[in-house]
């Protein structure tokens, strides 16, 4: 696998293709902001933010969840609504749900902006060569499939990439496999090649 290869797509679209049919169309390349750390993936997908969460995210965000209805509830002790049983009840419902709301967003921009190498991410850099250097391995695309065109998927791209700078204001998800994520994706590749090598050299 040298600089010269020709790798297999990064995403495959289960709708288009040489078979299919193609709409080529020129896509907009991913920018890359100032950060402390390597950056891992301008748009990751959902499930990859939500895996590669550390446990004090999560510690963190049931901490943040459970301080509204322990606020509430401390409020009530202290200066009583008086609005009965079935009004209270009401309140601490929307409390416990904003609360879990804050609390998964708090968990989700933590982990996220690992990815993005706002905050320290060697955890998560590792990870991330691990997953990668698998799917080279056994053959797959390295951002699996998609049912959006190649278009499409640039379109996708473009409307959650570093959504993350906003999730306080307009929480914004990715929920689409698509190639756009802003690194080199070589590394996996020559990573790969290392392995197999080292791989052979025992056998």
């Amino acid at each position: 696998m040298s600089s010269q290869t020709q790798h297999p797509p990064e995403t495959v679209s289960t709708i288009e293709g040489p078979e299919l049919g193609q709409t080529v169309r020129p896509t907009v390349p991913a920018k890359k902001l100032n950060s402390d750390y390597p950056l891992i993936d301008s748009d990751p997908h959902f499930k990859r933010v939500l895996g590669y969460a550390r446990p004090s995210d999560y510690l963190a965000g049931a901490g943040f969840a459970a301080c509204g209805p322990a606020l509430m509830l401390w409020w009530e002790r202290i200066s009583p609504s008086e609005v009965g049983k079935g009004g209270f009840a009401s309140i601490m419902r929307l409390s416990g749900f904003v609360s879990l709301s804050a609390g998964f967003l708090l968990l989700y921009s933590r982990s996220q902006n690992r990815f993005y190498g706002w905050t320290e991410n060697r955890r998560e850099l590792d990870m991330d060569m691990r997953e990668m250097t698998d799917r080279v391995k056994q053959g797959l695309p390295l951002y699996g499939k998609s049912s959006l065109t190649e278009y499409m998927q640039g379109v996708a791209s473009r409307q959650s990439r570093y959504s993350g700078v906003w999730l306080h204001v307009m929480p914004w998800f990715n929920f689409v496999n698509h190639p756009h994520h802003g690194v080199d994706t070589a590394k996996y590749y020559r990573n790969a090649e290392r392995e197999l090598e080292a791989e052979k050299s025992k056998a």
